[in-house]
């Protein structure tokens, strides 16, 4: 077994985002990264390359000291239960990123090993993610080694684990509802008559200063938007139409509702384990 070597288990769009990620800003050369699904057709391109692509995850986890879950939920027992006789507790580290799993749920599994939970977004393909990560006792000795993965690939934030599900819903599917608003400021452009190309990239280009914006200024965004909003002004009254058309209330609306399903499917998966 390499130290170097990471082996995703799972290469969907998430494995996949990640193993580009890791590739892209050479925290891992092609020939460390392993990625795994049952069919192998549709990941060939990674082959190409040089990532080590295969269908068995035991061999993948014979390889590698990094196991990265990153499977469907319904999957996960059948995937634990395959690596399980090839998992040494002093040579491997599990970091899962599978929505509502907990560490308690892997440990009932594979027993007692140094886990992390994570949870990044799908940018982490470009090095922009912000991936939220929890740590079990064991998993305390390689936190800055996590943390340094994880930060080559974007921002990083350590929480409690029980703030997982709500960071889930802000982080991973927050990247969704924010392509809904720059998709909606795009139709907006093309409606005041501005070609579709043109728009989006006006949309995408705001979206993005705005963000920097913030994480330069470490400002709270009330704070930008004064500077750009005058008595009687154009800005003002898009806003103020905005909110009475329930802007804020209609995002925050939509992150209690991804929380509050994530919850559910977390309790039913725990009640069909019983």
């Amino acid at each position: 077994m390499n130290n170097s070597n990471v082996a995703i288990l799972g290469a969907g769009n998430l494995g996949i985002a990640i193993a580009e990620g890791l590739i892209s800003n050479g925290q891992f050369k092609p020939e460390n990264v392993f990625v795994t699904r049952r069919n192998t057709k549709s990941i060939q391109f990674l082959k190409d390359k040089g990532l080590q692509v295969t269908n068995s995850n035991s061999e993948a986890v014979k390889q590698c000291r990094w196991i990265m879950l990153c499977v469907q939920p319904a999957q996960l027992d059948n995937v634990l239960n395959d690596i399980k006789p090839h998992l040494n507790p002093e040579q491997h580290v599990l970091l899962s990123v599978i929505t509502g799993v907990t560490i308690d749920k892997i440990v009932l599994s594979v027993g007692e090993f140094p886990i992390v939970r994570s949870m990044p977004n799908t940018a982490i393909a470009v090095q922009q993610s912000m991936t939220c990560l929890a740590f079990n006792g064991m998993a305390a000795q390689v936190e800055n080694e996590v943390v340094g993965i994880f930060n080559c690939l974007g921002e990083t934030l350590i929480i409690e684990e029980e703030l997982m599900a709500g960071a889930t819903a802000l982080c991973s599917s927050g990247i969704a509802f924010n392509m809904r608003f720059i998709r909606a400021a795009t139709q907006g452009g093309i409606q005041l008559g501005l070609d579709a190309e043109d728009a989006q990239k006006i949309a995408v280009q705001v979206s993005k200063g705005a963000s920097t914006l913030l994480a330069v200024n470490e400002s709270h965004p009330e704070q930008e938007i004064d500077k750009v909003t005058t008595p009687e002004g154009c800005t003002i009254a898009g806003l103020n139409e905005m909110e009475h058309q329930g802007l804020s209330s209609a995002v925050i609306k939509g992150l209690v509702t991804s929380y509050d399903r994530i919850r559910i499917l977390k309790e039913q998966r725990e009640a069909e384990s019983v």
